[in-house]
């Protein structure tokens, strides 16, 4: 869990400040996101396959469309 002390002469923004970065390097919120509703094992790596096929068309150089 992420925790954060107020220090010496801090303003409230700056403690919230602070707080929200450490919970999004963290990943809290992400977690929380993805295990909000149940996803069974062959959904998930369909999904997975998705995002795998859609970073390697990103990867990829348009120079074979283009022949």
């Amino acid at each position: 869990m992420a925790t954060v002390t107020l220090r010496q002469n801090e303003s409230q923004d700056q403690l919230l400040k602070r707080f929200r970065k450490k919970v999004a390097k963290s990943g809290i919120l992400s977690t929380v996101r993805r295990k909000r509703w149940f996803v069974s094992k062959s959904e998930l790596r369909r999904i997975q396959k998705k995002k795998a096929i859609r970073r390697i068309r990103r990867r990829t150089p348009r120079e074979m469309d283009t022949a």
